[in-house]
């Protein structure tokens, strides 16, 4: 991503909302966007400058299946600065197999409302 300062309004991004990879150019003043293909770019310009979120995907320990991990990730977008400090909160845990495909994991992850779920199945060794 890259952050290059034209000036103190205008902010330029790679808009990552679909394979195109769109050259941004966010006024923040004026809240427009420039440069973007769809509508989805113009949302996301706006958004990464002023609160910008993700998905968290990690894995967690798990015991009794196959494998000894299991991938894990947010439900829905966290805000950004609470990334790091999700990803500690989600290591502390440890599950015990049989785990389905989209189980809760997590309730409500750092209070923000937001479940960690997992990734695929794993049954018992």
């Amino acid at each position: 991503m890259s952050d290059t300062m034209e000036n103190d309004k205008e902010k330029e991004l790679i808009c990552i909302c679909c394979p195109n990879g769109c050259h941004l150019s966010i006024n923040l003043e004026e809240k427009t966007v420039k440069g973007n293909k769809c509508p989805r770019g113009a949302k996301y310009g706006i958004s990464e400058l002023t609160h910008p979120v993700r998905i968290v995907t990690t894995t967690i320990r798990i015991e009794g299946a196959k494998h000894n991990v299991l991938p894990v990730r947010t439900e829905k977008e966290i805000p950004k600065e609470l990334m790091f400090e999700a990803i500690k909160e989600i290591n502390k845990t440890t599950v015990k197999a049989p785990v389905k495909e989209g189980q809760t994991i997590i309730e409500n992850l750092l209070d923000t409302g937001v479940n960690v779920i997992s990734s695929r199945s794993m049954d018992v060794l």
